[in-house]
Parts: structure tokens; sequence; C-alpha cells
């Protein structure tokens, strides 16, 4: 339940109410398996973002903005002084971001991308608070 309530305050503050995400919190063994096969990279990872809409058939579903994929061992493996909610909390809001085209390739788009997560953020704090 709490991850739904988040996912709605995300959607809200990312201003993408009408579109919809699918969330899968994974294994790292299955978040690596996904990382090799589409990134190339063999090792697990945090989070993966596969949007919907882009490529040959992004048309055909225009209300779906992609796939977030969350591995549950790493959130908690990193979480340092966050609970577990909030490092997954984090990773969707990460996740969430790259769908809507954020990048942290280069520090300028590191430091908007930082930017609108502490926004983000800010917005579940109110919410949370009320």
């Amino acid at each position: 339940g709490w991850l739904r309530k988040r996912a709605a305050v995300i959607s809200t503050a990312a201003d993408i109410d009408d579109s919809e995400v699918c969330v899968l919190l994974v294994s790292n063994q299955r978040i690596h398996e996904l990382n090799l096969e589409w990134r190339g990279m063999d090792k697990p990872t945090d989070v993966l973002s596969f949007p919907q809409n882009e490529g040959d058939f992004a048309e055909l579903h225009s209300d779906v903005l992609g796939d977030v994929v969350i591995s549950l061992e790493q959130a908690d493996h990193q979480r340092s002084e966050r609970t577990l909610m909030d490092e997954v909390t984090h990773l969707l809001i990460h996740g969430v971001l790259h769908l809507l085209g954020h990048d942290h390739a280069e520090a300028v788009d590191t430091r908007a991308m930082r930017a609108e997560e502490e926004r983000i953020w800010s917005a579940l704090r109110a919410e949370e608070s009320k």
C-alpha cells in the first residue's frame, strides 16, 4: 500500500497522472539478467527504466510511459541511513525521471535530475505531513 500511495504522489508531482507506469520489484539475479540483456552490463544494478514511448510502436500505447524495475536486494544493500521504503521510493523517482527523458551522463544533466528528484521528494514530504 505504501508504494502505491507514494507512486500516486510521484505521478502527480511529475505531471504524469494520465500515463501508466509499471513497477516491478525484483531480485539482484533478475535485474542482473535484465541489465546484461538490455544494457550489456554483466552486473546487477539498482534500477532500470524501459520507456514505452520510444521506438517503432510508441504511438500504439501513448498512455503507457514505461516500466521501472527495482532490485529490492540492491536497494537494501545501498540504503545507508534511509529506510528501505525511502530507498525504493528514491529509485522509483529516479526511474520515472529516466522515463521522462532525464539523464545523468553530463554534470549539467545530473544537477537538473537531482533538482527534479528533490522537488518530487518535497511533494512527497508535504503530502505525508498532512
